[in-house]
Parts: structure tokens; C-alpha cells; sequence
């Protein structure tokens, strides 16, 4: 058995100013943004839901520009296994997630849970 949920919504941006990006997103959205640590600071940039309802990240990306979903878990592997087996597609593995393809052509991430409720609204599942 394992868990999952909805994590959030990545705003892939095809750009060499992430501070530009993140700005534009912020503003557009009236979201404070917030740079990650590191080595993440420099392709991320996480923008603040006032309410804390939203997980909205800025990332920089080599593709065409678009907004693609999060999925977490608690077991990534059975999570994508799960998936697949509603017909979703392995595109590709990035460091500790997958990259999968819906039926319908969309592109989405399996990544680790991370959200501070997780282990509360995850779905559970056999």
C-alpha cells in the first residue's frame, strides 16, 4: 500500500532569467517569491500561496515553455507502477522522480512526498 496527492503546479519556463520569470509569475499571480537553496536556487524558484493552499514553483527548462503537475508519494515507484497502469507512460528518470506521459499527451512528475500534510490528505491506495 502507498499513498499519493496532487503536490502542486510547476510553471516550466524556457528562459535564461529565472529572477524575470519568477518576477513576471509572481506578479501575475500575487504570489511572493521564494528562492530555494543551492543548487535548486538556480533553476527554482518556489512562489508563496498567501493562503498556503497552492504549491506553485518557477523552474527553468531546455523544452518548450508550459505548466505541468506534481504528483506525490510516499513509495514513487508504486505510484508510477499504479499509473501506468491507467495508461500513463515512463518518459524519463530525474534523479529521485519520473517523468511520465498521460494518455492524452500531457507530461507529469511522480516525485517524493514532501508537503507538510501529506501523511493526513494522501489518498491511500491498495
Amino acid at each position: 500500500m502507498h499513498k499519493s496527492r496532487l503536490a502542486g503546479f510547476i510553471i516550466d519556463c524556457q528562459s535564461a532569467d529565472l529572477a524575470a520569470a519568477g518576477g513576471f509569475w509572481g506578479a501575475a499571480l500575487g504570489m511572493r517569491e521564494r528562492p530555494l537553496p543551492g543548487a535548486e536556487g538556480e533553476r527554482y524558484v518556489v512562489l508563496d500561496d498567501p493562503d498556503g493552499r497552492l504549491h506553485v514553483e518557477v523552474q527553468l527548462v531546455d523544452h518548450p515553455s508550459r505548466v505541468h503537475l506534481d504528483i506525490e508519494s510516499d513509495d514513487v515507484e508504486a505510484e508510477v507502477r499504479r499509473l501506468e497502469a491507467l495508461g500513463a507512460r515512463r518518459v524519463r528518470q530525474v534523479e529521485t522522480w519520473w517523468v511520465l506521459e498521460a494518455p492524452t499527451g500531457q507530461r507529469f512528475c511522480v516525485v517524493r512526498a514532501q508537503s507538510p500534510n501529506f501523511a493526513r490528505d494522501a489518498q491511500l491506495w491498495p
